[in-house]
Parts: C-alpha cells; sequence; structure tokens
C-alpha cells in the first residue's frame, strides 16, 4: 500500500501530470480517496516555492548562456508581456485568475505554470501559495469526479 502512496506522490510532483495523472491513478487502483489527495496535493504543493523562489533567478542567470539563452530570455519576455495584460485585465482578480489557471485540468496548466506565471509577474509569495493551493483542491475535485465517473462506468460493464 505504502509503495502506491509513493506512486502517487511522485506522479504529482512531475511537471505537466501533476495531481491531474496521480489522482486517476489512485482512484484505478482503489486506493483511499482522501488519504490519496492528501497524498496527492502535497507531492504537487512541494516544488511550488521552490519555482517560485528560484524560477525567475534561474532564467536571469541562463538568458546569456550560449545554448540556453534565447529560450531564458524568450521565458522572460513572453510571462512579463503576458503577466501586465494579464494584470491590466484582471485587476484585484488577479490571484482568482491565478487559482482557475491551476484548478482547470487542460494542458499546460497546473502548479508549476501557475507558480511560473506568479514568479514572473512578481505576486505576493504567500498569496500565490494560497492560491495555487485553491486551485489544487479544484483541480483535485474535478479529477475525482472524472475519475469516479470513468472508472465507476467500467466497473458497472464487468
Amino acid at each position: 500500500m505504502m509503495k502506491k502512496y509513493l506512486i502517487v506522490f511522485l506522479i504529482s510532483m512531475v511537471p505537466l501530470i501533476e495531481l491531474r495523472g496521480a489522482i486517476p491513478y489512485a482512484v484505478g487502483f482503489n486506493l483511499p480517496i482522501v488519504p490519496s489527495i492528501i497524498v496527492a496535493l502535497i507531492g504537487n504543493m512541494l516544488p511550488v516555492p521552490f519555482i517560485f523562489l528560484f524560477a525567475r533567478k534561474i532564467l536571469n542567470w541562463g538568458q546569456d548562456k550560449k545554448y540556453i539563452g534565447g529560450f531564458c530570455r524568450w521565458c522572460l519576455e513572453k510571462g512579463e508581456k503576458g503577466g501586465r495584460k494579464l494584470e491590466e485585465k484582471a485587476g484585484m482578480g488577479l490571484y482568482v485568475a491565478l487559482s482557475l489557471f491551476v484548478g482547470i485540468p487542460l494542458p499546460g496548466t497546473g502548479a508549476w505554470t501557475g507558480t511560473l506565471a506568479a514568479s514572473l509577474l512578481d505576486l505576493d509569495f504567500k498569496k500565490s501559495i494560497l492560491y495555487i493551493l485553491l486551485g489544487l483542491l479544484l483541480a483535485a475535485a474535478i479529477m475525482l469526479a472524472a475519475s469516479l465517473g470513468v472508472f465507476g462506468a467500467i466497473s458497472f460493464f464487468k
């Protein structure tokens, strides 16, 4: 049982997969739901502070490097340009928009991407972490409902 929880934890830490893959795994292997969601949330949140605190520094460091400079500059420019547009449109709802961005389980959204955006926008660290966690709770609820629906339908036809 602990091995499966460890797998849930590790899956939830992988960029782009995150808890969107960990929760269906847990449901598919009939792990208890509440502990599985807690493990997936912890695994998904663990990299968030590191991404927030170091992503911009790494991109700034890499922008004058031979092989990665172009990519780092592109990320910084794109992030800042897009972030300013989002700030103008969202205004005070910027944190809610961040939470919804993280919470809607689509490819390219999630805690990793949302945290990178928050870092590039120089958002408040504590508020960003809170709203990213709220987004992950939304994503967990959506993925749980979808997983129970899919696996419930499969078990119905057995």
